[in-house]
Parts: C-alpha cells; structure tokens; sequence
C-alpha cells in the first residue's frame, strides 16, 4: 500500500475488531487473503481495508462458505474495494460445490476452534465422516464435511466444549433425517408419482428437474427457519426455568435464617 491509511492497527488489534484470533488473521494472510501489512521496523500496522476484507471473510465463513470457496471468489478482487462491493463479488462468485472436500493443515483446523491440537478430535470427527487423515501426512487432514466441521469450531471456540459439540452431530443427523425422508416422501407424493404415472414423458423432464432443484433451497429455508423458532423458545424455556430455581433456592434459604 502506496499511502497509509490514517486509521492503523496491530495484529492484535486487527484480530479484535475483525473478531478472529491472531492465529486466524496470520493463517488468512498466509494464505494470500489479505495484503501484506505495512512494516515500521519489526512491527506490522494494518489499515481498514484490511479490517473490511477479514469482516468479509468471517461474514461468508458464517454463513457455511469453505475457505476454499471464499479464496476463489476473492481471488483477484482489489483490496482497496468497499465492503458492500467485495461482498456482492463473493456472492456471484461462490461456485456451486462450495461443500466440498477441503483439506486443511491441523494447525488451521485448531485455531479455527481456538484449541490446542488434539488427535483424539479429530479421530472422533473421523468416526463421524465429517473428516479424514491422509495418508502420508500427518500434518493436514481432508474435511469431507467443511461446512458442518467450521460451524463445529465456531461453536468451540464461543466455549462450548469440543465433547459436547461432537456429541449433538448424531443427534441432529437422526433427527433431521427423519425431517428430509418426510419431506421427500411428500413431495415426490405431489410432484414425482404424477411424472411417473403419466409414464415419463421426455418432454417433462426438464420441467421436473427444475422444480426438484428449486426445491432443495426452499425446504433448506423452512427447515432453518422452523429450527430458529424451536431453538429461541428452548433458550427461553431454558433461562426461565434457570430464574425459577434460582428464586426457589433464594426462598429455601430465607426460610432457613
């Protein structure tokens, strides 16, 4: 960067106002996802622009993005670009597949949940499917799930224990197991068995593999939304129930003195 910006910060403070880890921030510019910063001396001091392309990034991680989607989609964006502007690159830019395999080293898949490195976690991640060793390199491992595996992190590093986290993945992939079956089996009701009893006309496929396409979103949506719903009243049923022990607790030891 020809000039410096008159707003600059360390890495520590970059890392703060972006809401990542220092690791995370270093493992990013590593990576070529934000410029180098500017050097005075043996200390680095970073602008806004760098701040905006790290929100950027956080923002399309959140939102289920792997960090290899998102290095496609900024790869050649100028840094000097707005947020906004960066942003509806991204989004036009994602590829399709943006779940595929990834493979990232464990020092990044630490980091990403804030923990030290623990093979046991990983081998449970294994047992799971949601990750793979490579063979030969004990260094990196193969993320089958990405998207499920950085929301695990996400979660980790909020605080919630890494046992507790593993431990809800069976109980989520059970249950809404049961949600797509149920789902699939009523749709196909009202959209497949009319298309095969009319004897698969060819005219009427393309027609059907629309509306099957456009449906997968959709039901995404629902799903999601209905979840959020549950998951607010559960909170709230959680903390009122919280606030009633705790008043009947006050109430025993009132009675006590």
């Amino acid at each position: 960067m020809a000039e410096a910006p008159a707003d600059e910060f360390t890495v520590d403070e970059l890392a703060s106002r972006a809401g990542m880890t220092v690791r995370n921030v270093r493992a990013y510019a590593s990576r070529g996802l934000i410029d180098a910063p500017r050097l005075a001396g043996r200390t680095g001091y970073y602008s806004t622009a760098h701040l905006q392309r790290l929100q950027l990034i956080r923002q399309l991680l959140d939102r289920g993005y792997t960090l290899s989607a998102v290095e496609k989609a900024l790869r050649g964006t100028p840094a000097s670009a707005s947020g906004p502007t960066l942003d509806l690159i991204a989004m036009l830019d994602l590829p399709a597949d943006d779940d595929a395999d990834e493979i990232m080293s464990r020092d990044d898949l630490a980091a990403l949940a804030n923990v030290g490195l623990d093979s046991k976690l990983i081998d449970a991640l294994a047992d799971y499917g949601l990750v793979s060793w490579i063979e030969g390199d004990q260094a990196h491992v193969r993320l089958v799930e990405p998207t499920i595996v950085r929301s695990g992190a996400a979660a980790v590093a909020m605080g919630v224990t890494p046992e507790t986290v593993i431990s809800l993945f069976p109980v989520l992939d059970d249950r809404l197991r049961d949600v797509a079956q149920n789902m699939v089996q009523a749709i196909a009701a009202e959209i497949v068995d009319p298309f095969v009893a009319e004897g698969l006309p060819e005219e009427s496929w393309p027609d059907l593999l629309s509306k099957i396409e456009q449906l997968l979103p959709i039901a995404s949506q629902i799903v999601l939304a209905v979840f959020r719903r549950q998951l607010q009243e559960a909170i709230d049923a959680q903390i009122e129930a919280e606030i009633r022990a705790v008043g009947r607790s006050d109430k025993a030891k009132k009675r006590r003195r």
